[in-house]
């Protein structure tokens, strides 16, 4: 998983409430095991037209939010299914970070799982970042979690709060295969000790066998 410390990227407004995962990836798409390949269907309801062109008055097919790597949304973001395609789509169209001024709890989850960071600020905080990406072309935002801030060029500072060891996964690229492979070493000791304790089974059992 990709670290994530400091984003200086453009900001995509999304300002809608109650946004669920079925809309995020729709379930129709939810039929591969990888990660990657998602982001061309995602909110792909809202994306397209039903002739399947490309729907011009939805916020993400706007040329000004072509290249946008930060997503600002309503409250109650990615409530709904639980799936992890969820945050794998956003995640493959290029999104990092996601603004919003709360989540569903298992995305919430997902994402830092996936090395997307989940931003709460308070609702008039959120809507004033919504107001400026929506009124001012290209506009960036800076998620710095380092610090646990989010600023722009116009004066915007909030603070964010983040689990402490949530915060370290991310910092450092760690999900939970990562985690567990900090502990190679010991893993590879108590493989090649192991055999030594425990007996290998070199036929069939005679539990139940008929005479």
């Amino acid at each position: 998983m990709e670290p994530f410390v400091q984003l200086e990227g453009l900001a995509a407004p999304l300002d809608r409430v109650n946004v669920d995962t079925d809309q995020i990836i729709p379930k129709q798409f939810l039929k591969r095991v990888e990660r990657t390949g998602f982001g061309q269907f995602l909110f792909f309801d809202w994306r397209s037209l039903p002739n399947g062109q490309p729907n011009p008055d939805f916020e993400l097919n706007r040329p000004e939010y072509q290249g946008a790597t930060i997503l600002v949304a309503g409250r109650n973001f990615g409530c709904g299914s639980s799936r992890e395609h969820a945050p794998w789509a956003l995640l493959d169209y290029g999104f990092r970070a996601i603004i919003a001024p709360s989540f569903g709890d298992i995305f919430y989850n997902n994402c830092f799982q996936n090395g997307v960071l989940p931003v709460r600020l308070p609702e008039e905080t959120v809507n004033q970042i919504l107001a400026r990406a929506k009124s001012s072309p290209g506009y960036r935002v800076t998620v710095d979690l380092e610090r646990c801030v989010v600023t722009d060029d116009q004066g915007l500072s909030a603070s964010f709060e983040i689990d402490a060891f949530r915060r370290h996964c991310l910092l450092n690229g760690l999900d939970d295969v990562g985690l567990t492979l900090q502990h190679d070493a010991e893993i590879a000791d108590y493989e090649s000790r192991r055999a030594s304790w425990r007996p290998i089974a070199t036929g069939v059992s005679a539990v139940g066998a008929r005479s």
